[in-house]
């Protein structure tokens, strides 16, 4: 049984269709890579994934602007989009949204122990604090400054550290190397990996395909708000349409 399956997805805003009839799976302990063009529907699957979609459909719900969603999917076996974000985020799935979106006004210490805001266990919260601060040292050099204060590259760290400080069992993290400089997005990547070693499954939607390749054990290709191809970096370089394309490889 796969650990997250997701089965003819579709998401709607007024009559433009973002998503049409999405599917994928990931395996326990596995690394996907979703790739694809601007404008695919990338950032919209891993929303609907975790709930978020789904939220501002009841949000607008009846006024102009109305969102739709169609679709299965599953987690752990567990029929989960109609659940709401906070109850998927309890069961281990956890989005690191595009853009960061630290609690600017708050420290980083602050914004990583609101991210252990649902856990009543402050001894996991510690050993949590603690592998977050080894994944990052920066973080722990700049535990007690303002987050609206740090890097680009630095609020990245912070928001991926704060999606780990409640327990993960699937890590979706959206364009982690937006904007950020080389050397940094090195780093970060290197940190991801490490995450994935220690044996949390990973979702990464990427625009950074070579990297994403280098990782992933399969990819998805999105395109139009379809699955256009899948299959391990080998097999989507192989296809010289594809590369040129969509991959811009």
């Amino acid at each position: 049984m796969p650990l997250l399956e997701v089965s003819n997805l579709a998401v709607r805003y007024d009559k433009a269709v973002i998503l049409n009839g999405v599917s994928l799976t990931i395996e326990e302990r596995e690394f996907v890579g979703i790739v694809g063009p601007n404008g695919a529907g990338k950032s919209t699957l891993l929303r609907a994934i975790s709930g978020l979609v789904r939220f501002e459909e009841r949000m607008k719900r009846g006024t102009a602007g109305d969102i739709s969603l169609e679709g299965e999917v599953r987690f752990a076996g567990e029929r989960i989009d109609r659940l709401p974000a906070h109850e998927i985020r309890m069961r281990g799935l956890v989005h690191c949204p595009e853009r960061r979106r630290p609690f600017r006004e708050l420290s980083v210490l602050e914004n990583l122990l609101a991210g252990a805001y649902l856990s009543r266990d402050a001894s996991s919260t510690k050993r949590r604090l603690e592998r977050c601060f080894a994944l990052f040292p920066r973080l722990s050099e700049r535990k007690d400054q303002v987050a609206g204060t740090l890097s680009g590259g630095e609020q990245q760290m912070l928001a991926t550290a704060r999606a780990l400080m409640f327990e993960a069992k699937l890590l979706a993290i959206d364009e982690p190397s937006l904007g950020l400089a080389p050397r940094i997005r090195e780093e970060l990547f290197a940190a991801i990996a490490r995450i994935h070693a220690d044996g949390v499954p990973v979702l990464v939607v990427e625009q950074e395909v070579g990297q994403v390749f280098k990782m992933a054990a399969r990819n998805y290709v999105l395109s139009q708000g379809r699955v256009i191809a899948a299959g391990t970096a080998a097999q989507l370089m192989a296809d010289e349409t594809l590369r040129a394309g969509y991959l811009g490889l």
